[in-house]
Parts: structure tokens; sequence; C-alpha cells
């Protein structure tokens, strides 16, 4: 249910704004996306599985709220973002 720490470097990897990046907004994004695309399949197998949904809901709240931070302090990266990771379609 949680992602690998492998899968985790290669997400920090390909979001990161230099070298030594592991917790910009895109960084946090990216591997929140991956968290929620993970318990969405979770949530489809276990439908009565509620405190996972309670996890899910707020995951996809602190992902809106670094979304939202990072739309308006940089309109761009956030374009940039949200294009790769295939939200807001």
């Amino acid at each position: 249910m949680a992602i690998t720490k492998e899968r985790k470097s290669e997400i920090v990897q390909q979001f990161r704004r230099k070298q030594t990046d592991t917790g910009s907004s895109e960084v946090q994004i990216a591997v929140l996306t991956a968290r929620i695309n993970d318990l969405t399949e979770h949530a489809r197998q276990h439908p009565k599985d509620h405190a996972s949904r309670r996890g899910l809901r707020m995951l996809v709240g602190q992902r809106n709220r670094l979304l939202r931070y990072l739309r308006t302090t940089d309109r761009n990266k956030y374009l940039a973002v949200i294009d790769k990771l295939g939200l807001r379609k």
C-alpha cells in the first residue's frame, strides 16, 4: 500500500529543483500523487475500509493546499507539475 523507497527516490529525482532537493513543493506534490494513486486503488478493492478512505481524503487536501501555494507563487512551475502528473484535465 505504501510506496517503496526506490519509487520515492525516482519521483524525487524526476521533480527536484537541484541535486539536494527533497522537500520542494513540486517533489511533495509528486510524492503525494503517487500515494494518492496507490490508496485510490486500495479503496476500489476494499470499499468498506473507511480509515484508509479518510487518509486518502486528507492526502488529497494536502496536495490541493500545495498546488494552491505553487499556483500563487510560481504559475509556470504549477503548470509544468500538473502537466507532468496528468492532473486537472
